[in-house]
């Protein structure tokens, strides 16, 4: 697992190793930064559900001014911290260790980008998608990556559903704030 452009191209990163770790495959987090190519420069990104970190690694390496880091499991948060430390993102990165539920209920910071990869089919993603649409920015966007067979809903809070894009078994689905839609 590497980061694919930008300030950091080619840096290798860390991963848990084990069955309860899914890191998006390179095509995929390719797929959803030209989705996102436009809209990253200086932006604030959320990287819920953060694994290894990869996904927000790829975004400060890309030009967002910074991201947060959250995940419930503490080996996780280890990891995405030697990942912060290693690509030398220290500055323009947080490690938050807790529940996506918890997170969000204190959190008080706005996002202009969320990524949001829960564990598949556990009812996690449609609440997560819910809660963290009142954090952000009205001009932002929600990007929840899911199987093909788990149906999303057309709004969350004043977000909507824009587009889905298919990579496999893999879908992309994008919200944004019902204004600029």
């Amino acid at each position: 697992m590497r980061i694919i452009t930008g300030s950091r191209r080619g840096k290798k990163l860390k991963t848990l190793e084990g069955s309860s770790v899914r890191p998006t495959p390179d095509r995929v987090k390719e797929s959803l930064f030209n989705i996102l190519q436009f809209d990253i420069e200086g932006r604030v990104f959320l990287d819920l559900f953060a694994g290894s970190g990869q996904i927000g690694l790829e975004a400060i390496s890309r030009g967002a001014d910074h991201a947060v880091f959250v995940d419930s499991a503490k080996a996780s948060c280890a990891v995405v911290q030697e990942n912060i430390e290693a690509t030398g993102f220290s500055a323009q990165a947080r490690v938050v260790n807790a529940d996506y539920a918890s997170f969000l209920l204190r959190n008080t910071e706005r996002f202009d980008i969320a990524f949001l990869d829960p564990p598949y089919r556990t009812g996690t993603l449609e609440k997560a998608l819910e809660a963290v649409s009142a954090h952000m920015n009205r001009g932002g966007i929600v990007i929840c990556e899911h199987p093909q067979d788990e149906k999303l809903p057309e709004k969350a809070g004043e977000f909507v559903r824009t587009r889905e894009y298919r990579y496999g078994k893999i879908l992309l689905t994008a919200y944004r704030h019902e204004s600029m839609a």
